[in-house]
This record gives C-alpha cells, structure tokens and sequence, in this order.
C-alpha cells in the first residue's frame, strides 16, 4: 500500500510540477495576442509567426496542463451526486469514471495521435502560413504529452482510490486526499 501512497504522490508531483511551469504560458499568450492587436490595430501592420505563436502557446499550455487540473479536480462536471457523496462513494466513482472513460480515451488519443505526431516530425513540420512559425512538430507532440500525463493522473486517481478502499488514505499527504463536503477549499499549488 506503501507504494500506492508513493505512486500517487509521484505522478502528483510530476503533474504539479509540469502545471505550474506551462501555467505561466498563459502571460506569454495574453502578451503576445495584445502585441498583435497593437500592431494591426494602431500599425496596420502584422507579422504571421506572432499570430501563430499566441495559438501555439494557448495548445501547448492546455494541453500540457491537462493532468494538473485533473489533480486539482478543476474539470468541469455535473457533480450533484459526486460532491456530497462519501469518500468510500467518491473512490468507487473514480474508478469507475478512469476505467470506462478516462482510459479509453486516451489510448484512442494516444493511438491516433501517435502517426500523426510521427509524421510532422519526419519533416519537421512548420506552419502553413508564408512567414509563420517554424516547429510546428514540437506542437502537435502535446498531443501525445497530454495522453501520457492524463493518463499517468487517472492511474494515480485508481491508486487513490484504493487506498481509500483499503482505509489507507492516512498514508497520503493532505493535499493527495479526497476534498471533504464543508471544508474549506485550499488552492493545490
């Protein structure tokens, strides 16, 4: 159960850590989208590789923080059921929810996005744009980054789980265990 505990506290910790680096893009995006709006507006002007820029920022930091917002529970869902039920409750959820969902979708995501990514770095793919950016390959490998950290993020929601399970959430740091329905919410940074 040691390593249960070990387990979610690593990809925990991976997917804390990569959140809070790709976070920050989203200053560079607003930066950047003001940037381009200040030159077509006011210098009725633009460089293309600006505009791709501000999109590729925007896909790399979502995807790259997916599995964060999934440790954090940030994802949007109906939880009428969810928030008030008990722990015991919430972990069978989970399990079930990462098994028949979860899973699933990120082999396919995985699965289809693998030729893809393989194909744009086989030319090292750039924008389609005349002038745009160069790199385009480094973009589209997000995809298979947002597959493996979601994916390593349901893995340690099932370890959770079973920990929960087995009366064994004491071996988890506060900040891995289930929220409680009334306690006051603690920002997971």
């Amino acid at each position: 159960m040691r390593a249960l505990a070990l387990a979610v506290q690593a990809i925990g910790g991976l997917n804390r850590l990569i959140g809070n680096f790709f976070s920050w893009l989203a200053v560079g995006v607003v930066a950047v989208c003001f940037a381009v709006v200040v030159q077509r507006y006011i210098f009725h002007t633009t460089f293309l590789w600006m505009q791709d820029l501000y999109i590729w920022l925007s896909g790399a930091m979502f995807t790259a923080i997916a599995g964060f917002a999934l440790f954090r529970d940030d994802h949007v869902r109906v939880d009428i059921f969810y928030r008030p039920a008990s722990t015991k409750r919430k972990a069978i959820a989970d399990i079930i929810g990462v098994v028949i969902f979860l899973m699933p979708f990120m082999f396919v995501v995985w699965t289809w996005g693998l030729p893809y990514v393989q194909r744009a770095w086989s030319f090292y793919e750039a924008s389609q744009n005349i002038g745009g950016m160069p790199g385009l390959f480094v973009l589209k490998t997000f995809i298979l980054v947002f597959a493996v950290l979601l994916g390593l993020q349901g893995l340690a929601m099932i370890a959770r789980a079973i920990l929960v399970l087995n009366n064994k959430e004491d071996l988890l740091p506060e900040i891995y265990r289930y929220k409680v329905e009334g306690e006051e919410e603690t920002h997971l940074v």
